[in-house]
């Protein structure tokens, strides 16, 4: 059985699991909408396994160096926050540079990262929903940022919900993910609360959104991963409940 969790807010996490009876959790190390750097929680988080989410801000991708280089920096220090709370990896989502750029310069503007950066634990690099330029929306710029990135040991994280919006088939979609990264290391099982290739990142509890549930099901099968669900806390305990009734 995959061990099956939440992600929380970060002021006591290991209360929160416990109220979900979530084996794993995942949470902010601080304003995720912000450029502040790392705080641990107050209290100690025993008993699960832990994922840290990166900030939404960082865009390590862009062209632009005020916000490539603060990205850089926030990351790493997110890195070794997470690495120092026993952290199973580090969750970032994959960026993207201006309408009008070469993609190509953000799959470098990745490997620069990695290059440049030591990872005491696994960056896991998660697919997005929107964004026209973006490097991991479309599993075609996923396929050439793994390019980029070859010779590195850079984890991957698959968004359900994000896949469905950004336009990608779930049917098949781990196969295909696979042929690309070799890996999945960690599953976002959201629904959706719009419409296949939207390119909204809206997640809705499990059954109350446009995703079938049975193809949310066989996504986290075949994708034999650890699985958080980023639902709408009011209805996460019922969620998991369902995973595991279900797997």
């Amino acid at each position: 059985m995959v061990r099956i969790g939440a992600h929380v807010d970060q002021d006591d996490p290991a209360a929160h699991a416990a109220a979900r009876e979530a084996e794993i959790v995942q949470f902010f190390l601080g304003d995720p909408q912000g450029w502040k750097g790392p705080v641990a929680p107050d209290k100690p988080v025993e008993g699960v396994e832990i994922y840290i989410h990166a900030p939404y801000v960082i865009n390590v991708a862009t062209a632009n160096n005020r916000i490539r280089i603060p990205s850089r920096k926030l990351l790493d220090q997110h890195l070794r926050a997470a690495a120092d709370l026993g952290a199973k990896g580090l969750i970032v989502h994959g960026g993207h540079v201006g309408k009008d750029d070469d993609p190509q310069v953000g799959f470098d503007n990745w490997r620069k990262v990695f290059e440049r950066m030591e990872s005491p634990i696994p960056v896991l690099i998660e697919n997005t929903a929107g964004g026209g330029n973006a490097m991991a929306r479309k599993l075609e710029r996923i396929a050439r940022l793994w390019d980029a990135l070859d010779g590195f040991d850079v984890g991957f994280c698959l968004d359900t919900c994000h896949a469905h919006a950004g336009g990608e088939e779930l049917v098949d979609v781990v196969e295909r993910v696979k042929a690309i990264t070799g890996r999945i290391d960690l599953v976002h099982c959201n629904d959706s609360r719009d419409a296949f290739d939207s390119g909204a990142d809206r997640h809705a509890n499990l059954g109350q959104g446009q995703i079938d549930s049975e193809l949310i099901l066989a996504v986290c099968r075949a994708a034999a991963a650890p699985i958080i669900v980023e639902t709408p806390f009011a209805g996460q305990a019922d969620d998991i409940a369902f995973l595991r009734k279900n797997l």
